[in-house]
């Protein structure tokens, strides 16, 4: 479709950012914090871009007073942060560490003192270790109601403040890479592990959503979904079938399960020929059913290209870039499925993600027709290299070019008949990057930290700052 006149923002468009606990705050063992999955895994020589942790990260545990300000410099409208599980609850269950509980009253305090909405993610990775050690994590049926009380707990705490809320954080992209890419804890390439592991977060996700209802019934929750809209790479009739298959596969999969409360037939069917299929239990499918969401969070980067991949010599697994030497990211796939190809249509950044601004409002498209439900953006940025000039300067118009192109997009679709409840770009402050230390940067405010560490972590507003803090005062009208 192309619009003669292009709507505006909703008056109450949530304009936001947002972060991760493991990400920014640091104290990963200060005021009763019990360990998470990922503080044990960075102390791994090699299983990080130089050994990075986030044991210090950028301090927000300290400094959330700091950047809450600066926030409300910018006129932020939303702000999206996770809650640290192993914060709350060191064990993973048990005692509630109330230190913990009231860390998160104080920032969330601060925001709404500073009219930003608060909107609560309940788990963004950090399994605590204490889980992992009892029984495996996620691939044990125990953690749904461990994850659930442990929701039910920031419920009763700030319900009363937090009306939106999002379950779980990229479930896919979490488990692609700890179950079959081997590169998060647990680090390891089991397909039969990865379908199962992802069965218990389905249905940890609709226990923790049917629990909400009865708590926070004013409240609105989701989950947010990495979402990577498939292409096809040619007209093709080969590459044509490639690409529903990663459409089947690598989105609607989740999206199916979590807006409908059942798994895509065709996959499901091909996977339990193949015995991968996930195990169904007495009362699971009837749970799918109980935890449908209110919205659809949609972290959104890029699309991606497929083309034929045979059954017999095709490509599998690839060298993904970790590094940003841009060019060095190999084409992954499943033998019989699909296979990722190059897009020569589309720009890319040093990482080698492909820069699609309309692929966003592709995808969203796709979510309105296939499952009518509220869109909340809940991730979209550009990771590169910021370089810091003298006078405290920071000029990434490269980043400004990147959200400008994708807002405008979403104006489109809000033109096209989308829902769209709010922006939160990735990220407000600069942050660790789970597997790229701190040179991949992605902030507002850059933050004076690196992978040597023992740098003063003061906060400088970049140039995309300013930007952005007009466009929320203009409600989108200059874009």
């Amino acid at each position: 479709m192309i619009h003669e006149k292009s709507p505006s923002f909703p008056a109450d468009f949530l304009w936001g950012s947002a972060s991760a606990a493991y990400q920014i705050e640091g104290a990963w063992n200060e005021d009763g914090k019990g360990p998470s999955v990922w503080d044990l895994y960075t102390k791994i020589p090699g299983t990080t871009y130089k050994d990075t942790s986030g044991d210090i990260a950028v301090d927000h545990y300290h400094r959330y007073k700091e950047d809450v300000q600066l926030m409300a410099e910018m006129g932020l409208k939303s702000y999206r942060f996770s809650v640290s599980w192993p914060r709350i609850y060191p064990h993973g269950t048990g005692e509630v560490n109330e230190a913990g509980l009231a860390f998160y009253d104080s920032l969330i305090d601060e925001l709404v003192a500073h009219s930003i909405e608060p909107v609560l993610t309940l788990y963004h990775w950090d399994v605590p270790q204490a889980l992992q050690d009892r029984y495996g994590g996620w691939e044990s049926r125990e953690i749904i109601e461990d994850f659930n009380q442990y929701c039910i707990t920031l419920y009763k705490r700030f319900g009363d403040r937090v009306k939106y809320w999002v379950s779980l954080n990229e479930q896919n992209h979490n488990t692609n890479h700890a179950y079959m890419l081997g590169m998060h804890p647990p680090a390891v390439k089991d397909r039969k592990r990865f379908y199962e592991a992802n069965h218990i977060m389905f249905l940890a996700n609709a226990q923790a959503i049917t629990s909400f209802r009865k708590h926070v019934p004013d409240g609105k929750i989701g989950p947010s979904f990495a979402y990577t809209p498939s292409y096809p790479a040619s007209s093709s009739p080969e590459d044509m079938l490639a690409y529903e298959n990663a459409e089947e596969f690598t989105s609607y999969w989740w999206l199916d399960v979590y807006c409908r409360g059942e798994y895509p037939s065709i996959p499901y069917r091909h996977l339990k020929q193949q015995g991968l299929a996930p195990v169904f239990e007495e009362g699971d499918q009837e749970l799918l059913k109980l935890g449908m969401p209110d919205f659809v969070g949609v972290n959104y980067y890029q699309t991606i290209t497929y083309e034929h991949n045979p059954l017999h010599g095709g490509v599998s697994s690839g060298k993904m870039n970790n590094t940003g030497k841009k060019g060095s990211n190999e084409s992954t796939g499943i033998p019989g499925l699909y296979k990722t190809a190059n897009n020569p249509h589309i720009e890319k950044s040093n990482w080698d993600w492909n820069i699609d601004p309309i692929g966003l409002r592709i995808g969203m498209r796709r979510i309105t027709s296939r499952y009518d439900l509220p869109i909340f953006i809940t991730e979209n940025g550009l990771g590169e290299f910021d370089k810091l000039e003298s006078g405290d300067q920071v000029h990434d118009e490269y980043r400004i070019a990147y959200l400008k192109s994708h807002l405008h997009q979403c104006k489109q679709a809000i033109a096209d008949g989308v829902e769209l409840i709010g922006y939160c770009s990735w990220s407000f402050t600069d942050l660790l990057s789970w597997l790229n230390g701190y040179q991949k940067r992605y902030g507002f405010v850059y933050v004076n930290q690196d992978e040597e560490g023992g740098k003063d972590l003061r906060r400088i507003k970049k140039d995309s700052y300013f930007w952005y803090q007009d466009v929320i005062k203009t409600n989108g009208e200059n874009i």
